[in-house]
């Protein structure tokens, strides 16, 4: 899978855009606040049916428009798909795959497959577990679309459960109705979870012990809100009639999916409290790297990869292992010097140039 063509209409400061991107590396080298990031973000949005920067689709768009438009076409073994975006101003949006219109965007997942690295996935270490299970809930959801589709239950039964514990009309019989629902969900959303932490472990361990030339070792490990042993939906239901009272008095939902975490250790010391911050930037840097194996795994076939200004954030063992690494994956970098990256670069790639939402190729 390749991305052959990208352009933009009305898309954050670019009015039109139209660019072929190579087979290889490509690489959007510009002065900061010039749109290399809006170009990322594009593919970012063809792939998940939203921006990793806002919520609000509204805001991709070009100042006093009313529209905008990603379209992307994308070279696929079997057959080439073309993925049309329309955004208007009032919040809605259209998507198309091969001019046939989706009347869910969960349908769009898995469609063009990216791992996108930016300077925000650091945190993802060290901040709440939030980020984490963000990570998660977007890597496994673009390969398992029953995946997306439990998190969509589970998440509006959880809004009415946590509407139903802060009314004045607390009904019990309705919280063992959305007790029974959000196990259901939630048992499906573990086992995935779990599943891909374990494939975390499998081809992120190589991974780090290459980048840290064997110096740490890495392991993930899922931390579930209620017990993993035996019947996952009835331990749920059991965790949350015990804790019912509880949560009647505070308004909201203790015990479920949404309060899971996982944790990373690296040489057996938690990296979250403990680590340094160059290794936290490892440990990212192997999920990463592992989700790529991930995906090849079991789709058969490398995802894009999105390096948004991270080279400059890691030293040059992290910053070499990446450039040596891509040969064989379609990969878009953003840097504001080309000078690093060409010294390291083994395979082709193409480099463009980014000045006030405008693209040409070559260098300056």
């Amino acid at each position: 899978m390749k991305i052959r063509n990208i352009s933009l209409m009305n898309y954050r400061n670019y009015d039109q855009l139209n660019i072929e991107l190579g087979k290889d590396v490509n690489v959007f080298q510009g002065e900061n606040a010039q749109g290399k990031t809006n170009i990322l973000e594009a593919i970012y949005y063809c792939a998940f049916g939203r921006s990793h920067r806002t919520v609000k689709s509204k805001d991709l768009i070009m100042w006093k428009q009313s529209n905008a438009q990603i379209k992307v076409y994308i070279e696929k073994d079997r057959l080439d798909k073309t993925i049309d975006i329309q955004m208007l101003s009032d919040g809605r949006k259209s998507v198309s795959i091969n001019k046939v219109k989706l009347t869910k965007i969960g349908d769009l997942l898995g469609v063009l497959n990216v791992v996108m690295f930016s300077p925000e996935d650091l945190k993802i270490v060290k901040e709440s577990p939030g980020l984490r299970r963000r990570f998660l809930d977007m890597e496994i959801s673009q390969l398992d679309k029953g995946y997306y589709n439990a998190l969509v239950g589970y998440n509006k039964v959880l809004q009415e459960r946590n509407a139903l514990l802060k009314s004045r009309r607390m009904d019990r019989n309705i919280l063992d109705i959305y007790d029974v629902k959000l196990s259901e969900y939630a048992s499906y959303i573990v086992k995935q979870r779990i599943n891909y932490v374990t494939l975390l472990n499998t081809h992120g361990r190589p991974i780090h012990h290459e980048i840290t030339t064997g110096k740490e070792e890495i392991a993930y490990e899922y931390k579930c809100s209620f017990s993993l042993e035996g019947d996952l939906k009835e331990n749920l239901k059991k965790e949350l009639y015990r804790k019912r009272d509880t949560d009647i008095e505070r308004g909201t939902t203790s015990a479920g999916i949404h309060r899971d975490d996982f944790t990373i250790h690296i040489n057996g010391i938690d990296a979250k409290d403990f680590g340094s911050q160059g290794q936290q930037r490892t440990a990212v840097l192997t999920m990463k790297f592992a989700s790529l194996e991930i995906i090849k795994k079991l789709k058969g076939e490398y995802p894009l990869l999105l390096l948004d200004d991270v080279l400059s954030e890691l030293d040059l063992s992290r910053k070499k292992f990446i450039l040596k690494s891509i040969e064989n994956i379609q990969t878009v970098i953003t840097c504001t010097g080309v000078e690093n990256v060409e010294a390291y670069l083994t395979g082709s790639y193409r480099l463009f140039t980014v000045r006030n939402g405008t693209v040409e190729q070559g260098g300056v």
